[in-house]
């Protein structure tokens, strides 16, 4: 056997571990990345933008001016609901990321993850921030956009024009941002119920390895 070919399959096998290394080692933490996390994505990548891609430009107050609603929509929406979720989406994957990385830089596979105690443990850690991560994405959602979508906004544009004090405000497809809002409150707390059932998983077979012994 050549040189070259022996390099190719041993470069080919590293590259098979680091894709190994780089799955979490329980089945729903698998279950959570490739599937609940490729929908949340979609959902909020394609459905998200259906819903709320043109709504500052329908969002309309009486009366109908361009400064007015501009004002009054910054407002409404101190963020949009898009770049909280998809900040939202970032800083819950990154502890698992930074973990994995470490994980694939050290060439540690899935068994020495659960057979490993301070590899066990440092995955724990990351599970429980990516938890307290959704959980605090919670209390902001509940305090940013609430759990309901009014059809209006009463507006406090006296800061703007004396003469506007509190106006009224419409708020386009308010039924729909309502679903939608309560879907993404729904997929944070399957998250966390599958973070905690993660960690059960873990001690489970990390008991069991023990017990093995």
């Amino acid at each position: 056997m050549s040189l070259g070919s022996l390099s190719g399959k041993r470069g080919g096998n590293e590259q098979h571990a680091a894709w190994i290394t780089l799955r979490p080692p329980t089945v729903i933490g698998q279950f959570h990345t490739l599937f609940f996390g490729s929908v949340r994505m979609f959902f909020l990548g394609v459905l998200g933008f259906a819903v709320y891609g043109n709504e500052a430009l329908h969002f309309s107050c009486d009366p109908d001016r361009r400064e007015l609603n501009l004002y009054c929509y910054n407002q409404f929406r101190p963020i949009t609901p898009q770049v909280f979720w998809a900040l939202q989406l970032v800083t819950v994957l990154v502890p698992g990321a930074v973990f994995h990385l470490y994980a694939a830089c050290k060439n540690i596979d899935q068994e020495e993850i659960l057979e490993r105690p301070i590899y066990t443990v440092f995955y724990i850690i990351s599970v429980l921030l990516r938890i307290i991560l959704e959980v605090i994405a919670f209390w902001l959602q509940s305090h940013l956009f609430g759990f309901q979508v009014h059809p209006l906004y009463m507006c406090d544009a006296s800061a703007l024009e004396k003469t506007f004090n509190v106006t009224k405000c419409m708020v386009p497809e308010h039924f729909e941002k309502t679903i939608f809002l309560s879907a993404m409150y729904t997929f944070t707390v399957i998250t966390i119920l599958l973070c905690v059932a993660e960690i059960f998983e873990i001690l489970c077979r990390r008991l069991g390895y023990l017990n093995n012994q």
